[in-house]
This record gives C-alpha cells, sequence and structure tokens, in this order.
C-alpha cells in the first residue's frame, strides 16, 4: 500500500505543479487559480460525510478501486486536451470537480483502511509513514514535474499522473483486508448522525475537528499561492515555483519523519498547539521575504510544522474510535480539514487580487497564532488531550 501510494502521489503532484501552472498561464489571474483549488476540494467538503457511511458498510477496498479508476480517467482526459490545444480553464475546473468527488469516496475510505492494516500501539507511526509517502512524493512530484514541464510540456505531466495510478491499483488489488463490514438497517442519514454524535459527545474531539478546519484554512494557501509568490514577490519562473513546491515537500517529510521516530505519549495536542505557534511566525516572515534564500528556508520549515500539526491531531482523533466507526469519524474530521483547503483558497484569492500575495501571507500567520493562542489559554479542554 505504502509503495503503490508513493506511486500514484508522484504522479498526483507532477499534475498539481503542471496544472497550476496552467490555470495562472491562460488566466493569469490569482482568483482563478484560487477557484481551480476551490472546485477540487469543495466536493470533499459537500460529500465526504456520505463517503464516510459507505466506508463504514461497503468494501473498503472496492471504494477505492472506484475511486482511482475515475481519477485516473481525468487525468487522461486532460492530458488530450492539453494535447490538441482545445484545453479551457472551465474544462479544468470540471475535472477537478470531478477527480475531488471521487477523493470524497476514496479518502474516508483510505483513512479508514490504513489503521486495520497495523496494530494499535504501530498507529501512530503508521500515520506518520503515511505521510511521509504522500509528503516525499511533494518532493519527488514536482521536481519530475518541473523536468516534464519545462522539457516535455503539460500534457506529459498529466499522462504520466495517469499512469501512475495504475501502482496504486495493483496495490488494492493485492492487500486482504481484514474488516468485515456491519449489516445494518440504519437509513444513511442516521449512521451519519451517528458518527456526528460520537465526535460531539467525547471529550476535545470537537475541539480538534474545529482546529482541522481553521488551520486548513489559514495555512493552505501558503502552498496554493506559491505561483503567485513566486512570479510576482521573488519575480521567478517556473524553475522558483518548482524550487518553493520541492522545499515545502522536503519540510513535510522532516516533520512526519519526527512524529514517525516518536513514541505515542499525553500532552500531544498541547505540544501540537505550541507548534502552530512557530507555524503562525512562519508564514507571516514568508510573507514579508523578498528573497529567493530566506523564502526557501522558511517554506520548509512552514512545511515541516504543518505536518506535524496534521499528524499528531489525525493520530489522536484515530486513537479515540473504534473500527466500526472509523470511516465515519474520519468523514467528519475530512471535511473539516480538506473544507477549510478550498475555502481559504478561494478567499485568499480574491483578497489577493485586491491587495497583495504578501499581505495575506502576513495575515493568515499572525490569524494561525491567534487560533493557536485560543485553543492554548481559553478553549483548554484540547490541550489536555
Amino acid at each position: 500500500m505504502w509503495l503503490g501510494a508513493c506511486t500514484s502521489s508522484i504522479g498526483t503532484w507532477m499534475q498539481i505543479l503542471a496544472q497550476s501552472w496552467l490555470v495562472y498561464q491562460l488566466t493569469n489571474s490569482s482568483a482563478y487559480l484560487g477557484l481551480d483549488a476551490f472546485f477540487g476540494q469543495i466536493p470533499i467538503f459537500l460529500f465526504s460525510l456520505f463517503g464516510g457511511v459507505f466506508a463504514d458498510r461497503k468494501s473498503r477496498r472496492s471504494l477505492l478501486l472506484l475511486s482511482q479508476v475515475i481519477q485516473l480517467t481525468c487525468a487522461f482526459l486532460l492530458a488530450i486536451l492539453v494535447k490538441t490545444n482545445v484545453v479551457q480553464v472551465w474544462h479544468i475546473w470540471c475535472l477537478s470537480f470531478t477527480v475531488g468527488l471521487a477523493q470524497s469516496f476514496g479518502g474516508p475510505a483510505y483513512s479508514a483502511l490504513i489503521p486495520t492494516l497495523v496494530k494499535k500501539e504501530d498507529l501512530q507511526n503508521a500515520i506518520a509513514l503515511n505521510s511521509i509517502q504522500f509528503n516525499l512524493a511533494r518532493v519527488l512530484g514536482p521536481a519530475l514535474g518541473g523536468v516534464a514541464l519545462v522539457k516535455l510540456g503539460a500534457f506529459w505531466c498529466f499522462a504520466l499522473n495517469g499512469v501512475s495510478y495504475l501502482a496504486v491499483i495493483a496495490s488494492l488489488l493485492a492487500i486482504r483486508p481484514t474488516f468485515v463490514p456491519a449489516k445494518t438497517q440504519q437509513s444513511v442519514i442516521e449512521s451519519m448522525r451517528e458518527g456526528i454524535d460520537f465526535l460531539r459527545k467525547r471529550e476535545g474531539m470537537a475541539s480538534l475537528v474545529a482546529l482541522a478546519f481553521f488551520t486548513a484554512l489559514l495555512s493552505f494557501p501558503l502552498i496554493t499561492f506559491l505561483p503567485v509568490m513566486a512570479r510576482t514577490v521573488l519575480h521567478g519562473g517556473a524553475n522558483i515555483f518548482t524550487l518553493l513546491l520541492c522545499l515545502s515537500g522536503v519540510g513535510s517529510v522532516t516533520g512526519a519523519l519526527i512524529v514517525a521516530g516518536s513514541a505515542a505519549k499525553g500532552g500531544q495536542a498541547r505540544f501540537s498547539l505550541m507548534v502552530m505557534l512557530l507555524l503562525g511566525a512562519l508564514i507571516a516572515a514568508f510573507g514579508f521575504s523578498k528573497n529567493v534564500l530566506a523564502s526557501s528556508v522558511l517554506v520548509f520549515g512552514c512545511g515541516a510544522l504543518l505536518m506535524i500539526v496534521f499528524a499528531l491531531n489525525s493520530s489522536l482523533v484515530q486513537a479515540y474510535v473504534g473500527d466500526s466507526m472509523r470511516g465515519r469519524v474520519m468523514s467528519v474530521y475530512n471535511v473539516a480539514f480538506r473544507g477549510g483547503m478550498p475555502l481559504g483558497s478561494v478567499v485568499c484569492g480574491f483578497l489577493i487580487k485586491e491587495s497583495s500575495a504578501s499581505t495575506i501571507m502576513i495575515g493568515n500567520g499572525v490569524l494561525v497564532i491567534l487560533l493557536a493562542t485560543y485553543f492554548l489559554l481559553i478553549q483548554k479542554k484540547l490541550a489536555k488531550l
């Protein structure tokens, strides 16, 4: 699963790099770039709760296979549109939405499947190792994608992404999951409500969900608008954008390695909030920076700290839920986490149009600091986990 997912993720990040640059090249608009991220993420916000119910009722492997086939098809369709020189921004938006819809059912199934492959005491390490494969791909994918984009063109980035899905499909066919979904007479809505009630009644869980939403809302625009920062602030081209995206991925791998190498212990939530304080400071500093070297160091640090925060918070949620509820609970958490991304992208996209990318990054960094301070000093239930 690790090797298959890593290969597929490398292809995905090749496409993300080429698609972001293509949208910005076609439109020269930060707002349109933000809308592309919005259309890719909003289906996850709208439909992941349904995906979570199906992940607890159906074969998680079958749901993942269907999701991968749909995403493979979309990658090849975009490659064809680019190759025939008919691609328009609305084509990209439609395909982004379709991929997001597939991920809204595949995501909860994947989140619920991974913990069933390891023992409970290895859960935090497994989640961190899963983050490593994803973020290792964030290094290799943009690096390979940058070379392919410059030397071969966007078509090859999209075509190679389509091929990469075959690796994860092969790994899904090879594994033998042990989870057997229980038969139930509950309606989909009742099952969904049961998952929400679990989070609402368990102390600190609602705060973790809220924290996931607001952290994603404020932190991920840093990655979404790297093309804008590279061009308008650092006065570079695709090479500077690729460098920053790769360094963000290297930082994330570093952060995930730190979590993977540590033992699960008490006080994780408080430590995560302390890391958030530093994260906010680095995001703000990135907004102030006009130097490529300084920006490179800062984006590396942001990637590492952001990964530590999300790996710790995700392992906390997973530790408090049983396997029969895992799909629904993780779908609620993923709705919050993934829902914050498109909202932050589209809002920041329009705000950047009215002000500047630097100003918005500084503002987001300050708000991350205030968010962490609130949960440390005022809403203290979370810090006790």
